[in-house]
């Protein structure tokens, strides 16, 4: 299972040094993922605080924080080796959990970069929207971000990220 989000939070994992860690963000997402047994705690306040992920890597499509967390075209490509590398690294991959558009494109457009989709068109971002991109691709899962905006106007509820896990768990369980 990988989960992908925006960028690290100025105040999150650019200070900490972890993804979603010590930040609002992840206290959603890391309650979430212990919740569906991905992490053996409901929390990440810093490295080195016992958090172990079970079948589960999270990451991010820009590796430093954007201005406005609006990352420029530039630095989304900057960083795609990354995530490339990532995939790579992760070979028996079979669900992808898109948080949040950018996380969905920049994933969808590797696809497209490599062959295996022809256009994102067909591939319309909602909560909870599921697809199967290409024969061996990852299942791709969309997701609200668990942004403090989201979560906090209740676009993106626990119940909700609760559900995306749920069908998450469901798939690499099949």
């Amino acid at each position: 299972m990988l989960f992908r989000s925006l960028a690290p939070g100025a105040h999150g994992a650019n200070r900490t040094g972890r993804v979603f860690t010590g930040d609002s963000s992840g206290d959603w997402l890391f309650r979430a993922l212990h919740e569906a047994g991905f992490a053996n705690q409901p929390h990440s306040t810093r490295r080195g605080d016992g958090l172990t992920l079970h079948d589960a890597w999270v990451s991010a499509s820009v590796r430093c924080a954007p201005p406005d967390n609006k990352p420029a075209r530039v630095e989304i490509l900057a960083c795609r080796p990354y995530l490339e590398r990532e995939l790579a690294l992760l070979p028996r991959l079979r669900c992808i959990v898109a948080l949040g558009r950018l996380a969905f494109d920049n994933y969808l457009d590797i696809l497209r970069a490599r062959g295996a989709i022809a256009s994102r068109a067909p591939f319309a971002f909602a909560h909870l929207a599921e697809f199967h991109p290409a024969p061996a691709t990852p299942v791709l899962l969309a997701s609200y971000h668990p942004s403090q905006q989201n979560t906090s106007t209740r676009r993106l509820t626990r119940d909700m990220l609760a559900a995306v896990f749920a069908r998450a768990a469901a798939i690499i369980g099949e």
